[in-house]
């Protein structure tokens, strides 16, 4: 018993002379420098590609990255934003759905490109075309030549066919370098004979200018059974030309025109205003009568009813043309009509699209054509504002154009994804087609013989028919073809 009590004390007290021991050999424990590491600040355009999008987009409650709150911490937002090297790649993968929903924001290098393009001046021959495919052969199709144009000058016209640029065949490979990125070339013609494009001996040359194009492409009074009909071709809503299409309604009014024919089948949209002004010629000037209302970002409607009420997301029809910095204020001269006949395609887009719409709870709208291209929604230009005057980032020039508004009709009608549906079907006569105005020409017949009271079913001939592939068009290179605007809303971007 007595070793036992000696064994275990002799243990214990080991153990603590061990404990001890290996205490005193142990080192002081060296705690590792930390290191912070610094973020590098994102780019000028990235940041404003970034800010941009999260104020004023359209969709940004639908984009995770423009409302994930730990994008409000600075090194966490740089972060994400230095992944991006091309500014391309970081706009389109903000986008909603990109090419699905919103096939129509965009991004530019140069703030002027957009400002041109608003505009209406380009770098031009001065003519629309449509590319097809006839059995093998692609040729272009003029479908009109703008006023003053080098094309008009060489003696280009609508329906006119070619099949070769600079002596070269047009092919599907070729097509864009020849036609949308050469200055000078010479066309050479062709016609269609049974079912083939054949050239003839025809050659047409022509140098490309800066011009801006005017979308009044014609207008005129005629008379058909014993009524004066008023016919326009716009194929723009280009506030620059605002007075100008005022004029053509005044002589309308003037010359007691009965019925009326607005030409959009080329029209891809433009100024919300000036679809307005437009509305407003045609139907009434009643500042009473609701035209259409704007849908924003709950961010952007907070911030336009704060400033000036709740009215300002409602367009009403208006009796007088805003002064701008080239013209006085102009008082509308209204038509005050019960019906009008539109002729479209699927070309016709946006602030063409919203007139129709707008105006179809007031009046007899007869739309005559195939299903319109189908866009209900509206951009303003964003420029990096470093203040609310309207001065810009001096670092870099980029601008976008993205979807920030949604606009429906005094009746809530909107989303038509699949165009606004005509009141009698028919298709342009792309192989034949004949000047604007003549009463052969295959979509004006259709109405004239409606204005007589003739059925129209089957009246209209079909480019189907004659095996005419789509290749591209005119539209396909101009960015902003299918877009309509407003003016901008110039608040200074918020880091």
């Amino acid at each position: 018993m007595i070793m036992k009590s000696i064994t275990s004390k002799n243990i214990n007290l080991f153990i603590l002379f061990a404990v001890l021991f290996i205490s005193s050999c142990k080192k002081e424990e060296v705690k590792p420098e930390v290191t912070l590491v610094t973020i590098p600040k994102a780019t000028d355009v990235n940041k404003f590609i970034y800010n941009g999008l999260r104020d004023y987009y359209l969709w940004n409650s639908q984009i995770p990255e423009l409302v994930d709150k730990n994008y409000q911490n600075t090194d966490s937002l740089n972060a994400f934003l230095n992944k991006y090297t091309d500014p391309q790649d970081l706009f389109t993968s903000l986008l909603y759905q990109y090419k699905v929903i919103d096939k129509w924001s965009f991004l530019v290098e140069d703030a002027k490109t957009l400002d041109d393009w608003i505009s209406g001046t380009s770098k031009t021959m001065g003519y629309d075309l449509d590319l097809r495919k006839l059995n093998g052969t692609i040729f272009g199709i003029v479908r009109y030549v703008y006023s003053g144009s080098p094309a008009e000058k060489a003696g280009l016209n609508r329906g006119d066919i070619f099949s070769t640029v600079n002596d070269q065949e047009i092919t599907a490979s070729n097509y864009q370098k020849l036609l949308f990125d050469t200055e000078v070339y010479k066309l050479g013609f062709a016609s269609i004979v049974d079912n083939y494009v054949v050239p003839i001996n025809k050659t047409m040359s022509m140098t490309a200018i800066e011009m801006q194009e005017n979308p009044i492409n014609m207008d005129t009074i005629f008379t058909y059974e014993n009524q004066k009909i008023g016919y326009l071709v716009y194929n723009g809503f280009n506030s620059d030309y605002d007075i100008e299409l005022n004029n053509v309604m005044k002589n309308f009014k003037d010359g007691n025109i009965e019925q009326m024919v607005l030409d959009l089948r080329y029209n891809g949209g433009g100024s919300i205003s000036s679809c307005i002004y437009l509305a407003s010629m045609i139907y009434s000037t009643d500042e009473n009568l609701v035209f259409a209302r704007s849908k924003y970002n709950a961010a952007v409607e907070r911030m336009i009813t704060e400033q000036e009420g709740a009215s300002a997301l409602v367009n009403n029809f208006t009796k007088k043309i805003a002064a701008t910095e080239f013209s006085p204020a102009a008082t509308i001269s209204s038509l005050n009509l019960k019906k009008i006949y539109v002729i479209v395609s699927d070309n016709t887009a946006s602030a063409s699209e919203l007139l129709i719409n707008g105006l179809r709870p007031y009046m007899n709208v007869v739309v005559v054509g195939i299903n319109t291209y189908g866009k209900y929604t509206g951009s303003f230009t964003i420029k990096d504002w470093i203040d609310d005057k309207g001065n810009v980032n001096p670092n870099h020039k980029y601008a976008m154009q993205p979807i920030t508004v949604k606009i429906a009709n005094s009746e809530g009608v909107s989303d038509f994804v699949d165009g606004l549906a005509p009141t009698i079907r028919a298709e342009e006569d792309l192989a034949h087609l004949l000047p604007f105005g003549d009463p052969n020409e295959t979509l004006l017949r259709i109405v004239l013989a409606d204005i007589k009271g003739i059925p129209v079913t089957g009246m209209a001939l079909k480019s189907a028919q004659f095996g005419l592939e789509k290749i591209a068009d005119s539209h396909d290179f101009k960015p902003f073809a299918h877009d309509m605007y407003i003016n901008p809303i110039r608040k200074k971007n918020q880091d």
